[in-house]
């Protein structure tokens, strides 16, 4: 059994409301979604969903990737090869992890159809059941924030991560007026996307939301300064996750040596997908530290990938794959609109993609055959 074909769509996937994060203002989400089919015609999904400030890759340099560098590796491969692949993949080009994720994804897709299991079943077994989803809050006033937050609560969501990153008084305003807003026990994350940069500023934003009870702090400085991702760790209370830091193994390695964090946010469009995602998974879970598996807002078929991940490892201790709930135009019959969610025993993914919505975003489509 091989694959034969590919089938590469560009989208752009419109957003219910702008999302707002330290470094950019989004509107809309632009992403790249892959067929790959086999020479018994079972087709499988993937997603590459890049951003340019975690990763340096564009939509238009994942589909370069994509059609000129990577689906050609694939000519002499059964879904099933997935080490050999990712093998492949990486002796062909540096890097590039978004675009390489798109064909994981598509390939654990084939495997679970092909297989007639769930991805999750793949990867080790259920381990958990229902997985609690989040709501993300764009950075905006406190008081817009807070109200956000008191909706949230309303609907019966359990968990709020409030994005910040600006001034550390700004948004020390925000983390009190939001606390005070859902009360003493409700729990709040907060996540800078490293907009506090350096260890001072890191430091009294940090000390500032000390007494509001926040479960942890994602990323309050420079990706690519571990050393002072360490210091600010020695020097707080509340728990650190590493998150634009840690795009793979090397870095994660790193991060464990200088004791710089107790949780890292793993994404699969950083890590090239499941299949390095798994590894680092259990390399944390060894080194005593707890995962979160994150999201670049993606549509429901990176989503219920990352779902996967989660439903098979218990040191996944939460989740942030909330595109299903952001994006207005998804391209699957039906997702998750709920507060939580339990995957069931569908093969592959689980989902079903509607070729007419994927349509309604897809701007271009580009036809690679691999025989």
């Amino acid at each position: 059994m091989k694959i034969v074909s590919a089938k590469i769509m560009q989208a752009e996937l419109p957003l219910k409301v702008p999302f707002i994060v330290s470094y950019h203002h989004y509107t809309t989400m632009p992403t790249v979604i892959l067929q790959l089919t086999t020479d018994c015609g079972t087709i499988g999904y993937g997603e590459a969903t890049p951003d340019e400030h975690v990763t340096g890759e564009t939509i238009g340099s994942v589909m370069t990737a994509l059609e000129h560098y990577l689906l050609p590796v694939l000519s002499d491969f059964s879904p099933f090869d997935i080490e050999a692949i990712h093998e492949a993949m990486d002796k062909k080009m540096f890097g590039n992890p978004t675009a390489k994720a798109a064909i994981d994804l598509a390939c654990y897709d084939l495997m679970g159809k092909l297989a007639k299991k769930p991805i999750y079943e793949l990867l080790g077994g259920r381990q958990q059941q229902v997985l609690q989803v989040p709501v993300v809050i764009s950075i905006l006033s406190p008081e817009e924030m807070a109200q956000q937050a008191v909706e949230a609560k309303k609907q019966g969501f359990e968990s709020i991560k409030l994005k910040l990153g600006t001034t550390p008084e700004a948004d020390i305003e925000r983390v009190k007026a939001v606390r005070e807003a859902v009360g003493p026990s409700y729990s709040l994350k907060v996540d800078a996307n490293q907009g506090w940069r350096d260890v001072q500023t890191a430091l009294q934003a940090i000390r500032g939301i000390e007494p509001y009870h926040i479960d942890w702090v994602e990323q309050p400085t420079l990706a690519d300064d571990i050393a002072a991702l360490a210091e600010v760790r020695a020097n707080t209370s509340i728990p650190i996750m590493a998150d634009e830091t840690v795009h793979s193994m090397k870095e994660l390695k790193e991060v464990i040596a200088k004791n710089a964090a107790q949780k890292v946010n793993i994404k699969l469009m950083k890590s090239a997908g499941l299949f390095k995602a798994l590894q680092m998974t259990n390399v944390a879970e060894q080194a005593g530290l707890t995962c979160q598996i994150g999201s670049m807002v993606e549509s429901s078929i990176a989503s219920f990938a990352g779902l996967h991940l989660t439903t098979a490892k218990r040191v996944i201790e939460s989740h942030e794959l909330v595109g299903p709930w952001m994006i207005r135009g998804d391209v699957v019959a039906q997702s998750y609109h709920e507060t939580s969610v339990t995957l069931n025993d569908t093969p592959g993914l689980g989902i079903i993609v509607d070729e007419q919505l994927v349509q309604n975003v897809v701007s271009k489509s580009i036809i690679v055959s691999l025989n």
